[in-house]
């Protein structure tokens, strides 16, 4: 039998390679949560509400690609593609936010991430930032399969693709705005439950159940309550920063001289949303 107190060297020793640090735990989270926005690396069945969205909106934007050939003038450009697939994009962010946090609340997995060098702060922002370029994509693919199509089918030559190019980045543009404002809205709520159903009956409340009210206010009163009525809801907000920024044709409603208001309101809700999703995180026990 051994001695009392004595200490035996069973070949156990420390590790002695590189830390990696903060950094590199947050780029590491931002890739696994992107990832598994689309159900990368999950069941089959993860995969198939958001790759099957992203798989519609592509196919959409062939068939405009088509269209748009066969008229003088196209329906829809870019930007109106980010207006429109909006209702998509919410859909989209009310099945993956809770996804990408409500798991980790209800398994306990929060705690085991920041037991390593990563704030609660950096948590929070990841996620956000995760949850915006998966939600960015959603717009941005459909549109370069847009840009290809009509690229290729130019009648005007190198000009006609630059046309082509600029547009793009304008859509792409919008695509950013749309994207920050809804995963900026859709976080904060979706780490509020730690049961996925409820986190998005939640997010679902807020982005579509606003629409209605929205669109009563602007027939109540066609005049200042209508215009600034689309503040109320968050994809008439972001069709009326497309309508003041873009001078999109796809409009649900007349903004009138409203546009810096829709911007300033855009940018106010994107910096809150942010700012309550760290602040959710600070009050977490870990």
């Amino acid at each position: 039998m051994s001695e009392p107190g004595v200490i035996h060297d069973i070949g156990y020793q420390r590790y002695a390679g590189p830390r990696l640090g903060p950094g590199y735990s947050a780029r590491s989270l931002y890739v696994h949560s992107l990832r598994g926005a689309y159900g990368l690396g999950r069941s089959p069945w993860a995969k198939v509400l958001p790759i099957g969205l992203l798989g519609l909106a592509s196919i959409a934007s062939l068939i405009l690609v088509i269209v748009n050939s066969q008229l003088p003038a196209p329906v829809i450009d870019y930007v109106g593609i980010a207006s429109t697939f909006t209702f998509a994009a919410t859909v989209f962010v009310a099945v993956v936010a809770p996804e990408l946090v409500s798991v980790d609340l209800r398994t306990k997995l929060l705690q085991l991430y920041l037991s390593r060098p990563l704030s609660r702060s950096a948590y929070a922002l990841t996620k956000v930032a995760a949850l915006a370029t998966a939600t960015f994509l959603l717009f941005a693919i459909p549109m370069l399969v847009m840009f290809i199509g009509m690229a290729f089918g130019t009648d005007t030559g190198i000009g006609g693709v630059f046309d082509e190019l600029g547009g793009l980045l304008l859509g792409l543009l919008a695509a950013v705005v749309h994207a920050a404002l809804l995963a900026a809205l859709g976080l904060p709520i979706a780490s509020l439950s730690g049961r996925r159903v409820f986190a998005t009956g939640m997010i679902i409340g807020v982005f579509l159940l606003t629409a209605p009210i929205s669109a009563i206010l602007r027939e109540l009163d066609p005049g200042a309550l209508g215009a600034l009525a689309g503040l109320l809801d968050p994809t008439s907000l972001l069709n009326g920063v497309d309508t003041w920024l873009f001078g999109s044709d796809i409009a649900l409603g007349a903004i009138d001289g409203y546009g810096p208001v829709y911007g300033a309101v855009t940018l106010a809700l994107i910096a809150l949303g942010t700012a309550c999703a760290v602040w959710r995180y600070r009050g977490i026990d870990s």
